[in-house]
């Protein structure tokens, strides 16, 4: 349903566009990832196909084995850009490697999309937007979502400055733009919600790139941000252990794939979260992505849920934004690509499934 709605919105909104291309002269454009192989990347394939069929246009997938490949996906933007492409949709895996590309190409006149990453820190003016995910609102829909579950909803009506609860936000680092972007839309949007509960009793702690005090100066809720020394999966997994053994903890969101590992590797792959025999059975977890652990996880309800990006809409609006750029139409230089949030009860739906890779 999903797919098709997309299908008919885009047909609608770029009949005049898709019109004025001839027939027998289609534009070709040029979809390079920053991989082939992965369900991930399969996905994206998808999107972009189907938009290409709805649009009109002809496209090539194409990306490297590996994503530390990045000579491999250099060699793939040189043919292409030998091929006189109508535009190309990049994901690049290194932005310095593919400056002089992107100058080349702008004195061309051929407009680049970026998907995925996009191109990081790209020359002004070599990339017309970007389709990714809009890394705040997800961690907005984990905080909204983790808020409505009745048991944390519960726990946080009977906290108090006597008797404290935590509200974990498990971050791998606090440097990468996604995940600091969910990281600050997870703990905005609760401190918000948290906050019209238990006004001015509401306090961010943990990390100093994030520490909000409380208003009444003691905090009935703490919304603690944990980062572990490094990305290393020992680091990952003691600072998972550190937020397992707080007393007052009642949730923990993971803010990628990175801080979910720690989790499972604390709970025996997630086992000790078990709703009813398990050691931390009381613990409500939200993930991020997907990954097989993950979705083991959620499946088996040990994990709430988790938020997913939306690969086959990053790789169906990146070739719509093409069309769009080469129809002269005025486009915002970022574009979301939504997200959704499954559970064990809608993972195996079709809508749901296409976007859970391993």
């Amino acid at each position: 349903m999903k797919k098709l709605l997309a299908l008919l919105v885009a047909v609608l909104m770029l009949a005049g566009a898709a019109s004025a291309f001839a027939a027998d002269a289609k534009p070709y454009i040029a979809v390079i990832s920053k991989g082939f192989q992965h369900q991930f990347w399969q996905t994206v394939a998808m999107g972009a196909n189907d938009a290409a069929a709805a649009l009109g246009v002809d496209v090539t997938f194409e990306g490297p084995a590996s994503e530390s490949d990045i000579q491999v996906q250099l060699d793939m933007l040189s043919a292409a850009a030998l091929k006189n492409p109508a535009a190309i949709c990049l994901a690049a895996l290194d932005t310095e490697s593919v400056v002089e590309h992107l100058m080349n190409l702008k004195d061309k006149g051929i407009p680049v999309i970026g998907f995925d990453s996009g191109v990081p820190n790209a020359p002004e003016g070599t990339i017309v937007t970007t389709a990714s995910t809009n890394n705040e609102a997800a961690g907005a829909l984990a905080a909204e979502t983790m808020f409505a579950i009745p048991e944390i909803f519960a726990a946080i009506e009977a906290a108090s400055t006597d008797a404290p609860i935590v509200l974990s936000a498990f971050s791998q680092d606090a440097t990468s733009g996604s995940v600091v972007g969910r990281t600050v839309g997870y703990i905005e949007k609760m401190f918000e919600l948290v906050s019209e509960v238990k006004p001015g009793e509401v306090a961010i702690t943990g990390h100093d790139k994030y520490l909000v005090a409380a208003e009444s100066g003691a905090a009935a809720v703490e919304i603690q941000v944990t980062v572990p020394a490094s990305t290393n999966v020992a680091d990952l997994q003691t600072a998972a252990q550190g937020i397992l053994n707080l007393n007052n903890v009642v949730s923990v969101f993971c803010s990628n794939e990175g801080s979910v590992g720690g989790i499972l590797s604390a709970t025996a792959d997630g086992s000790e979260l078990d709703r009813d025999n398990g050691k931390f059975k009381d613990l409500i977890v939200i993930g991020f992505d997907a990954g097989a652990p993950q979705k083991n996880a959620v499946k088996n309800q040990w994990f709430y849920g988790a938020v997913t990006q939306d690969p086959y809409m990053i790789g169906y609006y990146a070739v719509e934004l093409a069309v769009k750029a080469l129809a002269g139409e005025e486009i915002d230089p970022i574009f979301d690509t939504g997200c959704q949030f499954y559970t064990s009860e809608n993972m195996d739906d079709d809508a749901i499934a296409i976007l859970l890779y391993d």
